[in-house]
């Protein structure tokens, strides 16, 4: 008789654990707006969920720690005129969320710390170039201030916030249809998109080019979502002819078979997948489902191992995935999302269970810090730069808060930010501000003299 061996992995015990009610967020009006984002975005400073709101599209933003119910007149970020659709954290700048709307607008905020004590309407850079509803927005993972914009116009717009312009265009000749999803890889070299038109391609961005391509990577005509993994790998999540929910594995070299194809279950709501490049877990997080799924993904066949799921009695409407140097490790936590409900936004804690309190070199590789590897120029000049890795072993001590640099010169014609206007004026600005006013006080003594002589000469008559 064989004994089946079992494959030794040290996250196949990984569970999920809830947060207890009063680390919940309660009684936050989650979006109803039917688009396939996660409507929540998560850092080591900030939760920001899109809300409802009537008579334009707004966003909730509340630091982390401000658990608990959720007064119903919290300040929003509210300066888009329609739904908003997407939000992302800068991962160089903790402070700063880009946003994309039905509005055909994409906007970028400064939050302070601490959280908002006013609504806030007038962003730092309004980025003005789409001409359908915006449903992506992502910042790229190593240059300073690139931000990637997809709209409903099957454009995507790649800008520089510093300057407020975009400079480069991938247009409808390269997507015919509707674009679904849009991931960089981890140098933000290439692209991957899943289109309408049922194809996976991968593109570089600075060259405009497609460089590699996959037809119909699932039969169904349900939408697919791509990212990229490690090794030159590519993920997709979508549905089979028959309307199974399915994930595969493919090498981006040979896209004529899958590495991997695994069918799951019939739910209709379309799997967001989740990737953990410093423990190659992948988690499959279902809109309208009410479980996480996770798979580890190896170099050797079969590629893609099912770990284990997540269940859980209420259904989410959306989720929000910390990154990693938002976690606590001394609880050998290694990811924690937030999972949205109608009403509330619950954290969910993705453990390996361990005995000992000592830091766990295994399950935390030096990981993606918050220092850009590149600036916006040099990207845009053809270098390339993995991201800048720092260590959790005594814990993520956070930066200083960063201003968030623009070019007001470029930046001419759009909306004035709220650091220009809050913040203290430089020693250039001084000087300028004194020359003017030496000057209106020369042009008043010369008024006053003027006057003087006419009232005498009034007098004198």
């Amino acid at each position: 008789m064989s004994r089946q061996v079992v494959r030794s992995s040290k996250f196949r015990h990984v569970f999920g654990q809830p947060a207890k009610a009063d680390q919940c967020y309660e009684d936050v009006r989650v979006s109803q707006t039917t688009w396939d984002s996660g409507f929540c975005s998560v850092n080591p400073k900030f939760m920001a969920l899109i809300c409802e709101a009537s008579g334009g599209g707004a966003f909730l933003v509340l630091p982390l720690t401000k658990t608990g119910r959720v007064d119903k007149n919290v300040p929003t970020v509210c300066g888009h005129t329609a739904p908003v659709l997407d939000i992302a954290w800068c991962p160089h700048n903790d402070n700063v969320i880009a946003s994309g709307s039905e509005d055909c607008m994409v906007m970028v905020w400064e939050i302070p710390d601490g959280g908002l004590t006013l609504p806030l309407r007038e962003p730092v850079v309004t980025l003005e170039g789409h001409t359908k509803r915006v449903g992506i927005v992502a910042w790229h993972p190593t240059a300073q201030n690139v931000l990637l914009s997809a709209g409903c116009d099957n454009v995507i717009l790649v800008w520089d916030v510093g300057t407020g312009s975009a400079v480069l265009t991938l247009g409808p000749d390269i997507h015919p249809d509707t674009i679904y999803s849009v991931e960089w890889n981890r140098d933000g070299a290439l692209l991957c998109t899943s289109c309408r038109d049922k194809r996976v391609r991968v593109i570089d961005p600075r060259k405009g080019t497609v460089i590699a391509e996959k037809e119909r990577p699932h039969e169904g005509t349900r939408p697919v979502r791509a990212v990229f993994v490690s090794d030159g790998k590519i993920l997709t999540t979508g549905f089979s002819r028959m309307s199974e929910r399915q994930v595969a594995l493919w090498d981006m070299q040979k896209l004529e078979e899958p590495l991997s194809l695994q069918e799951l279950d019939t739910s209709s709501g379309v799997l967001l997948p989740f990737f953990d490049p410093d423990t190659n877990i992948v988690y499959l997080c279902g809109k309208g489902d009410s479980s996480i799924r996770y798979f580890e993904i190896t170099a050797e066949a079969p590629f893609l191992h099912y770990l284990s799921m997540f269940s859980s009695k209420e259904s989410q409407r959306g989720m929000g995935y910390m990154p990693k140097r938002g976690l606590e490790v001394n609880k050998c936590e290694i990811a924690r999302f937030y999972k949205l409900h109608e009403r509330k936004c619950e954290p969910i804690a993705m453990t390996v269970p361990r005995k000992s309190d000592l830091f766990q070199e295994d399950l935390y590789p030096p990981t993606a810090g918050p220092d850009p590897a590149l600036t916006a120029e040099e990207w845009l000049g053809g270098k390339d730069a993995g991201p800048l890795l720092v260590s959790l072993k005594d814990g993520y001590v956070p930066p200083k808060s960063r201003e968030l640099r623009i070019n007001r010169g470029l930046d001419s014609g759009r909306k004035r930010g709220t650091t220009e206007s809050t913040a203290a004026p430089s020693t250039e600005a001084m000087s300028r501000l004194e020359e003017e006013l030496r000057q209106l006080r020369a042009t008043v003594q010369e008024q006053q003299k003027r006057l003087d002589e006419l009232e005498e000469k009034i007098t004198g008559k």
